[in-house]
């Protein structure tokens, strides 16, 4: 837990940091395989507010005492009627309301190497979808990603989103009536190192992502590795 509060406070504060160096020179990650799949995950929501303990009243008590010896069907437990026992219950039915539920959607993975000497701590990168006579760019779904990536190790990152693969479908491809989707690729586009220094892809602009990325961390991260963009 303490790792994922680290990465969470470099992914919001990082960024905004445009001292930093960036170097546009080599490839510092490879990406070794990709794959995308349909997938079905439950999204926790994030609590508003924790419901107040119930006000301690003078029939607190005596009321576990009297209920074990007077039992009767339907009696009435007194927290409940009192203003924090309300709230509390109130709070509750909000709560269950915004239950985690299963939604549908893709899963996107990409395993990549670190080939560089030092620690990496943020990645951000795209999954492309291309028309295979083309290579016209039909899609692409971008990720931001916390991970902890030691010099010469490999990482899958994982991603989970609503949008699938195509947003689109051109006419040629509908007119070729093939199984054929298209050719798939996985570039990374920037990756911050532990030591403050920063690589990004030369013809990627940060610029372009930011109101994205600034939705992406304006919510505490969970459990989840990456975050669309």
């Amino acid at each position: 837990m303490k790792t994922i509060l680290c990465l969470t406070m470099l992914i919001m504060l990082t960024p905004q940091n445009q001292t930093a160096v960036i170097s546009h020179e080599g490839a510092p990650v490879v990406v070794v395989s990709y794959k995308w799949f349909r997938d079905r995950q439950s999204i926790t929501p994030v609590p508003d507010s924790i419901a107040p303990a119930a006000a301690m009243i003078p029939q607190n008590k005596n009321f576990e005492k009297n209920r074990r010896a007077n039992t009767s069907p339907g009696e009435r437990d007194p927290n409940l009627d009192t203003i924090d026992g309300r709230s509390a219950a109130m709070e509750k039915a909000v709560q269950e309301s915004r239950a985690p539920k299963p939604v549908d959607g893709f899963a996107y993975r990409a395993k990549i190497h670190n080939a560089s000497s030092k620690l990496i701590e943020i990645v951000f990168w795209e999954y492309q979808f291309k028309e295979s006579a083309s290579s016209t760019m039909i899609s692409r779904r971008q990720f931001l990603c916390g991970v902890a990536v030691k010099p010469e190790k490999d990482k899958e990152l994982q991603a989970f989103s609503l949008s699938g693969p195509h947003d689109v479908v051109s006419v040629n491809a509908l007119a070729k009536k093939t199984g054929d989707t298209g050719e798939e690729s996985v570039v990374v586009n920037r990756v911050e190192y532990a030591d403050g220094s920063i690589w990004q892809r030369k013809d990627w602009n940060f610029g372009e992502v930011r109101l994205s990325y600034a939705r992406a961390v304006a919510t505490p991260w969970g459990t989840e590795m990456c975050r669309g963009l």
